[in-house]
């Protein structure tokens, strides 16, 4: 038994990488990782401290874990066996397609890629881009969220910037996780987005299994205490008004809410407005309707980018770089969704569907109703209001600060928040005005002001940014 045992070199060589592999991953590599996770741990334990809605244990939780929370859900399991007999294939068939969709919306959430990365680029492409400015916020109510409860951004869409700019002014509150659409499928800025803690969507998918995981992941996330920020017009607005608001992402997330139960979901309104939006004129596009009258999918072009950034770069090498002038975010009051169903004395779980429906889209409604009211009333909308209805002729600088006073009287009725920069409303109608003739949008000519023929839609657009405000209207709910 102790006679030596002759092994060809190759094969020693073989065991020694494999011993190698076998040491590595029971015991380095397991140590590395116990290291890494601690330290992240005692990083994520500081930063709590800090925010004002904490990162909770769901978003922090292994994304391997997640998908298969999601493929064990009993909602999941008899969707999968629904969709195995409706499409006459064998079960394991539908359960990869389940883990495939689950793959492609789960987040990895990265606190470092948030916080050190994700942040920092949103706060300094903001400020570059635009004079950011804070508009209306109740502070008081906004800290008197309790730490166990679901908080919810829900913000009007402008621009893609929204994304953004929301990101860098709540920083200092929590780490928001956004639904992004088909247009963030680049190779790249998928992963970087899935770091940051956004889940994928496909908005008009009409597929029952992938809709159902769809709506597990975003029940859980929303139970499990995941800040989301949500924009429940789901997509930009082609004229610049409010668009009605959709139910499906907010359906997912009360379908199943429990009004006895502990936590608490709230939905802070977020109104967002520009004095430039920078896809405004692929949005005003005549062209931009598909032949089933659905909206276009927006479509970024690198030539329109380039003329974009050389433009920019020679008006700052000739002293005319005004950024895209302001950009103004406000946070609204909370609403408590207990509290508004204790109010309608009623209780999701317990409707049928069409009641639920109509129940969910007046919820829809009541919160587009809180982000109409806040949206920040800018320089640039102000102007383009007063200039609608001016004849072609034009007006004097003094008859158009008349229709602008008269206009802020109607604003402050309804309560609007008009940001007026340096508190000069003289230099606020400079500040719009110098934006639209520099973008050709109105003319000064003989000291008469002017729109331009020729630029009425994207005047509107702007116009309309405020239209809710002066009519008190804002739409009724659609269907996702």
């Amino acid at each position: 038994m102790m006679q030596p045992v002759e092994v060809p070199l190759w094969g020693l060589v073989a065991l020694a990488i494999l011993a190698g592999f076998w040491l590595l991953d029971r015991a380095l590599i397991p140590s590395v990782r116990w290291a890494l996770r601690r330290r992240a741990n005692r990083a994520i334990a500081r930063l709590n401290q800090r925010l004002q809605v904490k990162i909770p244990p769901f978003k922090l939780a292994r994304r391997r874990v997640l998908i298969e929370q999601i493929l064990n859900d009993a909602d999941v399991v008899d969707a999968v066996g629904a969709y195995a007999r409706a499409e006459d294939i064998p079960p394991e068939v539908a359960l990869a397609k389940a883990r495939r969709y689950a793959r492609e919306i789960v987040p990895s959430f990265s606190a470092y890629a948030y916080f050190g990365f994700g942040t920092r680029v949103s706060r300094w492409l903001s400020t570059l881009l635009y004079r950011v400015r804070l508009g209306a916020t109740d502070d008081a109510a906004l800290q008197a969220i309790p730490s166990d409860t679901s908080v919810v951004f829900m913000i009007n869409h402008r621009s893609n910037m929204d994304y953004v700019l929301v990101t860098y002014m709540a920083a200092q509150s929590s780490a928001l996780s956004y639904a992004v659409g088909e247009w963030a499928h680049i190779f790249g800025l998928k992963t970087l987005l899935r770091a940051m803690g956004a889940f994928f969507i496909r908005r008009n998918s009409r597929n029952a299994l992938y809709r159902k995981v769809l709506s597990r992941y975003v029940a859980m996330a929303t139970r499990g205490g995941v800040t989301q920020a949500v924009f429940p017009e789901g997509g930009l607005t082609r004229d610049g008004r409010l668009r009605a608001p959709k139910i499906g992402l907010l359906s997912y997330m009360v379908s199943d809410f429990d009004p006895s139960g502990g936590r608490d979901i709230v939905f802070v309104p977020v109104g967002i407005n520009y004095d430039r939006v920078l896809e405004d004129r692929v949005l005003t596009e005549k062209n931009t309707q598909t032949r089933d009258g659905m909206p276009a999918r927006f479509g970024f072009s690198p030539a329109a980018f380039l003329r974009y950034c050389a433009s920019g770069l020679w008006r700052m090498i000739n002293g005319r770089w005004y950024r895209n002038g302001y950009t103004c975010v406000s946070f609204g009051a909370p609403r408590s969704l207990k509290a508004w169903l204790a109010a309608r004395e009623i209780d999701f779980r317990a409707l049928d569907e069409e009641p639920r429906r109509v129940e969910m889209a007046a919820l829809a409604e009541q919160i587009m109703e809180d982000i109409g009211a806040i949206v920040p009333v800018l320089p640039v909308a102000l102007v383009a209001s007063a200039l609608q209805r001016v004849e072609p002729g034009g007006v004097t600088a003094f008859e158009l600060k008349g229709r602008i006073f008269s206009l802020i009287a109607k604003l402050e009725a309804a309560g609007a928040h008009i940001h007026i920069p340096r508190k000069d409303l003289d230099y606020a109608i400079d500040v719009g005005l110098r934006m639209l003739t520099l973008r050709g949008l109105a003319t000064v000519k003989d000291a008469l002001i002017a729109p331009n023929p020729d630029e009425q839609d994207l005047l509107a657009y702007y116009a309309s940014s405020i239209a809710h405000l002066v009519e008190g209207s804002t739409g009724a709910a659609g269907e996702n």
